[in-house]
């Protein structure tokens, strides 16, 4: 994408579709939204939170809402631009400026900001992994605070590998040599496997 400097710009490289966007643009900027450029294509923030962006290709040009996914959508508008791939953003398509219904256009916004003011985002898959922490483990952890503290200081992903270090192993002698080997590399805040990657 040619690297524009302002929205004005943006709208004028996309000349096909010019007056509809202004059209829109002219619509958004009636709220409180505050109009940047990122990606060099307009985004409309509250708070430095996106909330909406305006974009145009060679069949069609529209709104993408990066929350999308909380708006309920009754007038069927929206689209997945990646089933199975994009989870929260949705487009609004228009082929044209006779298709934008203003009102309904507001509409949605308004929606979107009151979405995006009460908090409503979807979280990365990442942070809905929770760490379980084995039994042996914690017990290690109540009788020296230092190495719980050293556990907290390291990564998630860090300290699910030694979770999962301790859970994989079978006898209870197995997994008390592994607490041992682990104990001072917890305390060094290496993850399980951090040696190797020298």
């Amino acid at each position: 994408m040619k690297k524009v400097n302002s929205v004005e710009e943006y709208i004028e490289t996309h000349e096909n579709f010019s007056d509809a966007l202004t059209l829109l643009r002219n619509i958004i900027i009636t709220t409180e939204l505050v109009e940047t450029l990122k990606w060099s294509a307009p985004v409309y923030t509250i708070n430095g939170k996106n909330v909406l962006g305006l974009g145009a290709f060679k069949e069609h040009f529209g709104i993408w809402f990066f929350n999308g996914v909380f708006l309920k959508d009754e007038h069927h508008l929206l689209v997945n631009a990646q089933e199975g791939k994009t989870k929260a953003l949705r487009q609004m398509r228009f082929t044209a400026i006779d298709d934008i219904d203003n009102a309904l256009v507001l509409q949605y916004i308004k929606e979107a900001i009151d979405n995006q003011n009460a908090g409503k985002s979807l979280k990365s898959d990442r942070s809905k992994k929770e760490t379980i922490i084995p039994s042996e483990l914690q017990q290690l952890f109540d009788k020296h605070v230092d190495v719980s503290n050293a556990f907290q200081n390291i990564t998630p992903y860090k300290q699910r590998e030694y979770c999962d270090y301790i859970f994989s192993a079978k006898r209870e002698t197995t997994k008390q040599s592994r607490l041992e080997k682990i104990t001072p590399m917890i305390l060094k805040g290496m993850g399980l496997h951090d040696k190797y990657k020298c």
